[in-house]
């Protein structure tokens, strides 16, 4: 691989012994005095500095003694330990021998002699003087490393080192170097056996005692040290440059089965997360100090060190490069001349082949050890800095202004809801990056003002403002948000992972100039000014790889926007997995993911494409320079070329083929890693924000808040956006929906008290909380303008659509509060939960799962308003708590919770829509108008008197309470439930981790698909016919160049009978046919791996839209999200790049060793022997890398799903003031994936180390084995063997770790398959087509139904029988856990059944799930929407005309909302954001109602469809799906609210899974004892059900 002239080099080492350089000699020989002396200055300004400072920085204590301890096992601690100690002690002994021996030789000193090399340096009478001088002062820095205290002991020790070694290296030069010449002989061998004790001692004190002493330990925070302390903080340095720390993970590993996380090493103070937060973000955080790229941020600034040690090691690798090629050229001089003139013997040079590839692998292996810790801690800062600005950022729910977009994408968590008609506005406070003083608080609990204080923002002109149209397009990619939360999931991911190829910024900058210059010095002395042709020709050629950088990287910003729409797509569709199966969009739903993956590869395949081109031009050039070189050199300067200068210059070409090449393979990551930064850094400086984090970033003045609103809470003269931007108006009907809070006058709030807020939905009710929160934009109208709300007391906060954690039940009520078990006992009991805790078997050890899946709407609600109450906040915030929940329970929250204890002298602002239940408890009230602004505030008597129609409704509902007796609390009868000890209420399975190698079936799996429709056979045998063929001309172009020597060799006479026409042109055809094969090859292989990427991807999506809705319960979002980003990622790029260069090297390998073996059979078995080794070096490495790779892919989940978890809940975060909280969380699931990834890099430095020493000692026996062999070779035949000797050895090294590299990059591949693997649903099947006429009617019959979630779980509908006419409404009710929702999902075959159900006189088990799912709408409590317009969510696959959507959503009851007039009426073109966040959760509900009526499906089930909806508007819906539903539309409705059930034909009444009453509501009303008369009963609304039953009043 590496071999050139180097006469040059020698021309030093050959020249010492002239008295030209007797300078040389005589500042080598005073070199240790003279650094002795420099020691001594040094250290004596450190004790003079020392002395008159004030600060002791001294070393901490590792090991922490017990009192009674000694003052010698102090001291010994306080240095280190015992070990540590124990060399200082040996190196003292050493030092002080030395001493005594230089006073020997002083005395045996003699006087010089003439003609003796090296001159006369002795006759100066210093030399044995100045080295006694030198080994005392040595003596005494040895006894202050001793007895010194910690400080001056590790001063000492530094020193100790740097004089020793200086003396050292001069023995060296003068005893040592003569041995390895023929003519030279040692200066000091008068002093007999004396010298040589010398030089050993010195060789221990100077090299072996630094090299493997350990080193001493000091924690970056005194005040905290870690418990434990892993071994890359305390290794020698010869440990740390053999990476030998990490033989016990080795060892373990091959001991064990499988290697878990726990099991390796602990992670060091250093790499983490809140280390390099405090390390980093003064230079990171566009908060904190002034603003930066990141990129130049990170390199210049947070890791400027070890970039500059980065260099250095690449600069010292350069010249060890040349070790390997200089002792080949030296070998194959001797060989030529016989060994005439040589001055050092050929052992030497065998042993620099030796040292080359050893001493290469140390200083590149430390160069990447440096690399991935930068890449490792640098994943850790950005994953972290993104969290803490997600929680500053305004998102803005907008959607794309595209009407041809279908279902663009979100993030793997929905974004949080903001309903009222405005954009999502939820953010969190970052309190730790909100001062760099703060920075040093990390762990401590946010503190928050006293009052949140508003600032008004600079006066701005509506001219000011850009309009929509006014921005560009590159503008409005950074100010809309339609995929922020998307982009979000990307950047934490593929953008991440693109930053390790990023940092070859450093070898092109550094190691490819300084490897090119001085290859060009060796060159023009080797060939004299024929090089100067072929470097016109390269620079000539040069500009064709930047044209080709230039077009992949425009490429690779197109496939990061592909990329991203596909990400966007998968996790949307993720977050609406549940609608999807129930629609049965299955089919559609995937051919669009698979469409926008097309799109993708495309890209994919374009941009491999190019690399392909890039490569043949960046291996053309070189190659076209070594041409032109030797035409020059051979045909006009008539020179000859000897076998020595072929394989020299050759090898120096080869350096710059190399790097040439390698250049292909640098700068696309670079680019890459490049767009990457770019994409973060625009999030980091282009992400609107809040206005408390805002105005700091923009440095807008304060605003004051008047001395009369200290201490209250509400608004004065102010409007409120959810856009800095938004002025508040648009043109109606616009694609862009924007919503304005007015507050004209003021609105302030009673402390400690409920207050009511009321009013239509979509009329401002929730915005009015965000606004008091701050998470909307502020306006102020006047001077006296002010926002208010004391947060000293804390705040709570009940979101309108519940959110909860994926942890226990218990953990969401706690919240990170202390457990006080009376207090939490009373809020179970106050908020209705301990019979809920009695239907789970582990109570409340209960996990909710992912957005709390095992929950009802209502067991959501009551657990976060359980929540609220527990907490200690003086300030209760609570939108639309009520909503979800039946009659009794909502009945028994306002009795027993808003009157109980824990709610009395606090302030309550509650958002609701039943009026009558909690008007008792009010004593203010706040009614919004539909405009945004106050209708009315004050007492309950003042709004009713300014609302005639809540007047009137109030009134009828006091004369129903006044006629009712309370009814006995239900909840005392009902069963309780411990909350203590229960069984694991573990939902969320562990994620499977696969054990061993990576399987055939995956590798299978991915190499079979690579041959599309063109066939296995075919496709691998023309694949493997390139493939050879490409390897065999690669090789044949030295054979060509020894042929070529050789004939010179033959001729040496008559150089002229040589051809060099002959000989250039089949070199240039063999190079040209080289490059055809291989583009060929290569080509061929990545349009297999695109057919391969597009079919797994396929697979996978099937898989997953295929699966059942348990198995979807059961795995977090975040890990189908991986496998969609992270293993698609690698699947597309590193695992096909890694699997390809394995076999390319594994063809190139059995190449060059069969040369050898060639021309040196017995060379075979040492061949084997070595290959042996290195393989089982890499099976050794692979047992503990594979565990380690999938660990490492499973701690990456968790890390998103906090992510996606803090995103969903920022405004509860915010209003809780936990953001330190999150944060710890987000740290250690940092810190757990950063702990597998640094030992998982580690390793590959483990590995390569070993097997570059392995490879030098393959070339240097070689070599040995043709110099002093039996056996004799011209020179040609040796380099030739030589440089085939030294690619294979080399070679073994980039086998093994590409080799593992496709290993580990495979597991992407085994992960994708084993969701290949899932439970799925039945597929559709020709036997299972519906008829064509089907369904004629809504007629539906159910025999035996039973149903149960998972196949070993318990039946919870058991045996239901019924049957249910064409066009009746059917009401069904039951209290919590009767299984009104198991029916429906029965129903649909959602879950498992048994018996039979009969749909329109078909049985539905005959059917396929999408004929079925297809005929049936339902319309759940938690509806779900996609980003697009209005018009795309309710005709996804456009099959609609407009006049049809629009009579849908007047059904729907839209219509009734909103006046034609109203600029902000909701149209078909108005934009919908992810999950529907830029409307309110009552809108929501109208827009999935109006969706189930387009689909005009005869069996349609409304599961509390209008639970979010206002009395009025439901109203207007029931009446609507009356008259406008076909008459042979069969209605199933589950609801809490009677109201909306009453007027059905029959109510089904379920209890724990059975039906206990089926009946037309007046007959049901008759029985006393049933449970629907008791319902009613207990209602308020009492005698207008009992009207609505006998149908005298219809709802």
């Amino acid at each position: 691989m590496d071999n050139h002239q180097t006469q040059f080099i020698l021309g030093i080492l050959s020249q010492t012994s002239r008295p030209s350089l007797a300078w040389w000699v005589n500042a080598l020989t005073l070199s240790p005095i003279c650094a002795a002396g420099c020691s001594l200055l040094f250290l004596s300004g450190q004790v003079i500095y020392a002395s008159f400072s004030a600060a002791r920085n001294a070393r901490y204590d590792a090991g922490v003694e017990p009192q009674s301890a000694s003052k010698f096992d102090k001291h010994v601690a306080e240095l280190g330990g015992s070990t540590i100690f124990a060399f200082k002690t040996v190196r003292l002994i050493a030092t002080l021998v030395l001493t005594t021996l230089s006073a020997l030789s002083t005395s045996f000193a003699t006087k010089p002699w003439e003609g003796k090399w090296p001159g006369p340096i002795l006759e100066l009478d210093v030399f044995y003087d100045g080295l006694f001088a030198v080994f005392t002062y040595a003596s005494i820095l040895a006894l202050i490393t001793v007895f010194g205290n910690a400080k001056w002991s590790g001063t000492s020790t530094t020193h100790l080192t740097l004089v020793s070694l200086s003396a050292w290296l001069l023995y060296l030069y003068r005893d040592v170097w003569p041995l390895c010449t023929f003519t030279l002989s040692p200066l000091d061998s008068s002093e007999g056996w004396l010298i040589w004790i010398k030089v050993a001692l010195l060789s221990l004190t100077a090299v072996a005692i630094p090299l493997t002493s350990p080193r001493q330990y000091t924690p970056i925070d005194p005040e905290d040290p870690p418990t434990e302390v892993p071994l890359t903080d305390t290794a020698s340095v010869l440990s740390m440059a053999l990476h030998s720390y990490c033989d016990p993970v080795v060892y373990k590993a091959n001991q064990v089965e499988h290697l878990k996380i726990e099991d390796l090493p602990v992670l060091s103070e250093k790499d983490k997360t809140k280390t390099l937060v405090n390390r980093s973000y003064k230079y990171l955080d566009p908060l904190q100090g002034k603003k930066r790229h990141i990129g130049l941020a990170l390199i210049f600034w947070v890791f400027r060190w070890e970039h500059a040690e980065m260099a250095l090691m690449l600069v010292f690798r350069v010249f060890v490069s040349f070790l390997g090629p200089i002792g080949i050229n030296r070998l194959l001089r001797y060989i030529e001349t016989g060994g005439e003139g040589a001055l050092v013997k050929p052992w030497v040079w065998m042993i620099w082949l030796l040292l080359g590839p050893a001493l290469g692998s140390v200083l590149h292996d430390w160069f990447n050890y440096r690399a991935t810790r930068i890449h490792v801690q640098a994943q850790g800062i950005i994953t972290q800095l993104i969290f803490d600005h997600a929680l500053r950022m305004r998102v803005k729910s907008e959607a794309s202004k595209s009407e041809t977009s279908t279902l663009p994408s979100r993030s793997h968590t929905p974004a949080p809801d903001t309903p009222d008609g405005a954009s999502i506005v939820e953010s969190g406070d970052d309190a730790a990056a909100n001062t760099e003083e703060s920075q040093d608080n990390e762990d401590s609990a946010s503190v928050a003002t006293s009052i949140t204080k508003v600032q008004a923002p600079k006066n701005k002109s509506a001219a000011d403002i850009p309009t929509t149209q006014q921005r560009t397009e590159e503008e409005d990619d950074k100010k809309t948000s339609k995929d922020l939360v998307g982009r979000l999931n990307n950047l934490v991911t593929s953008d991440l992972a693109t930053l390790q190829g990023g940092q070859a910024f450093m070898l092109l900058l550094v190691w490819v100039p300084c490897q090119l210059v001085l290859s060009m010095v060796i060159l023009r002395r080797m060939l004299g000014w024929s090089v100067y042709p072929g470097i016109a020709v390269m620079a000539l050629m040069s500009p064709l790889p930047g044209y080709t950088a230039k077009l992949m990287r425009s490429t690779q910003v197109l496939k990061s926007k592909k990329s991203d729409a596909r990400v966007q797509n998968v996790t949307e569709t993720m977050n609406v997995i549940c609608m999807v199966k129930l629609f049965g969009y299955e089919a559609k739903i995937g051919d669009q993911l698979n469409a926008k993956r097309q799109d993708e590869l495309k890209v994919v395949r374009k941009l491999k494409l190019l690399q392909v081109f890039n490569s043949v031009a960046n291996n053309l050039i070189p190659l076209s320079t070594i041409v032109i070189t030797y035409g020059t050199y051979t045909m006009i300067m008539k020179q000859t070329l000897e076998a020595s200068t072929v394989f020299a210059s050759m090898a120096i070409f080869e350096i710059v083929q190399e790097h040439f090449a390698g250049m292909f393979y640098i700068i696309p990551p670079i680019i890459s890693a490049k767009v990457s930064l770019d994409r973060m850094n625009d999030f980091l400086n282009e992400t609107e924000l809040l206005d408390e984090f805002a105005s700091r970033k923009g440095s807008v003045p304060g605003a004051v808040i008047a001395p009369q609103a200290e201490g209250t809470i509400g608004i004065r003269a102010a409007t409120f956006t959810w856009n800095a931007e938004e002025d508040g108006v648009v043109t109606p009907g616009s694609g862009r929906r924007n919503f304005t809070l007015h507050i004209e006058d003021e609105l302030f709030f009673k402390r400690g008290c409920i207050n009511l807020v009321i009013g239509q939905t979509g009329s401002g009710k929730t915005s009015l909380l965000m606004a008091l929160l701050g998470e909307m934009h502020y306006k102020p109208s006047g001077p006296n303008s002010l926002v208010s709300l004391p947060r000293s007391g804390g705040v709570a906060y009940h979101a309108q659509e519940s959110w909860v954690l994926n942890e226990t039940i218990r953990d969401n009520i706690l919240f990170g509060s202390p457990y006080d078990e009376e207090r939490y006992n009373t809020v179970i009991e106050q908020c209705g939960l301990r019979p809920d805790l009695a239907l789970f078997d582990a109570g409340d050890s209960t996990e909710v799962g992912e957005k709390g899946l095992t929950l009802s709407g209502g067991q959501k609600a009551r657990i976060t308003l359980a929540r609220a109450v527990y907490s200690h906040a003086e300030i209760l915030l609570l939108d639309d708590v009520l909503a979800a929940l039946d009659v009794h329970t909502a009945k028994w929250i306002v009795d027993k919770c808003f009157r109980g204890d824990l709610l009395r002298g606090r302030t309550v602002i509650l958002v609701t829509h039943n009026i009558a239940l909690t008007s008792p408890v009010a004593d203010f009230v706040v009614s919004l108008s539909s405009d945004g602004r106050i209708a009315s505030q004050g007492s309950l008597s003042n709004a009713l008197a300014m609302d005639k129609k809540l007047q009137s409704e109030l009134n009828k509902e006091r004369q129903i309470l006044e006629k009712e007796e309370q009814v006995a609390e239900q909840h005392k009868d009902l069963p309780t439930a411990d909350v203590n000890a229960k069984p694991s209420g573990k939902l969320i399975v562990e994620e499977e981790v696969a054990i061993g190698h990576i399987g055939w079936s995956a590798m299978s799996l991915y190499l079979f698909n690579m041959a599309g429709k063109m066939g296995s056979i075919p496709f691998w045998t023309l694949f493997s016919i390139t493939l050879v063929a490409s390897k065999i001309f690669s090789q044949l172009d030295m054979w060509v160049l020894g042929l070529w020597a050789t004939a010179y060799e033959n001729n040496r006479d008559r150089p002229a009978e040589v051809s060099v026409s002959y000989y250039l042109t089949l070199y240039s055809l063999i190079i040209i046919l080289s490059f055809i094969f291989y583009a060929s090859c290569y080509s061929l292989w990545i349009l297999g791996t695109v057919r391969a990427s597009k079919r797994i991807h396929q697979l996978l999506i099937k898989s997953v839209l295929g699966s059942t809705l348990r198995w979807l319960d059961r795995t977090p979002i975040s890990r189908v999200i991986t496998r969609c980003t992270q293993d698609i990622a690698s699947i597309d790029g590193s695992f096909p790049s890694a699997t390809y260069y394995v076999i390319d090297i594994a063809f190139q390998m059995i190449m060059k060793f069969g040369a050898v073996i060639i021309i040196s059979p017995i060379f075979s078995i040492p061949g084997l022997i070595v290959f042996a080794i290195g393989a089982w070096f890499g099976h050794v490495y692979m047992r503990a890398q594979l565990p380690i790779k999938r660990e490492s892919s499973t701690a990456k989940a968790p890390v998103l799903g906090h992510f996606g978890a803090a995103i969903a809940g920022l405004v509860s975060i915010r209003a809780y003031g936990a953001q330190a909280a999150f944060r710890k969380g987000s740290y250690d699931r940092i810190d757990r994936y950063t702990r597998a990834q640094i030992t998982q890099w580690n390793l590959n430095r483990w590995v390569g180390i070993r097997s570059s020493t392995l490879a030098g000692i393959f070339s240097a026996g070689l070599a040995a084995y043709l110099v002093y062999g039996p056996q004799r070779n011209n020179a040609s035949t040796t380099g030739f063997a030589l440089t085939m000797a030294v690619g294979f050895s080399t070679m073994i090294l980039w086998f093994v770790r590409l080799l593992n590299m496709a290993e580990v990059e495979g597991n992407s591949m085994e992960r994708i398959q084993q969701y290949l693997k899932i439970e799925q649903e039945p597929e559709s099947t020709d036997a299972g087509v519906a008829p064509a006429y089907w369904p004629a009617s809504g007629a539906l019959q159910v025999e035996e139904l039973s149903a149960r979630y998972s196949p070993d779980g318990p039946n919870i509908l058991h045996n239901l029988t019924f049957e249910i006419k064409s066009g009746e409404r059917v009401g069904i009710v039951g209290r919590t856990g009767s299984g009104k929702s198991s029916l429906t999902l029965a129903l649909l075959r959602a879950i498992i059944t048994e018996g039979k159900v009969y749909y329109d006189g078909v049985l539905t088990s005959s059917l396929n799930l999408s004929d079925l799912r297809s005929n049936i709408t339902i319309i759940p409590q938690a509806p779900e929407l996609l980003s697009g317009t209005l018009r795309q969510n309710l005709d996804p696959f456009s099959e609609h005309d407009d006049a049809e959507l629009n009579d849908a959503l007047r059904a729907a009851g839209l219509f009734s909302l909103q006046s034609e007039d109203d600029e902000n009426r909701i149209t078909l073109d108005t934009a919908i954001s992810g999950g529907g966040s830029n409307l309110s959760v009552g809108q929501r509900q109208i827009m999935a109602l109006a969706r189930a009526i387009v689909r005009r499906s005869k069996l349609l089930i409304l599961d509390e469809a209008t639970s979010a909806i206002d009395y009025e508007t439901d109203n207007i819906i029931q009446r609507s799906l009356r008259s406008k539903l076909d008459k042979d539309t069969t209605l199933l409705t589950v609801a809490h609210r009677l109201q909306t059930i009453m007027d059905s034909d029959r109510i089904m009444v379920l209890d724990a899974g059975r039906i206990v009453e089926f009946d037309s509501p007046s007959e049901l009303l008759k029985n006393e004892k049933g449970l629907l008369r008791h319902l009613v009963d207990e209602s308020n609304d009492k005698e207008k059900l009992y009207a609505m039953a006998s149908g005298s009043e219809r709802y």
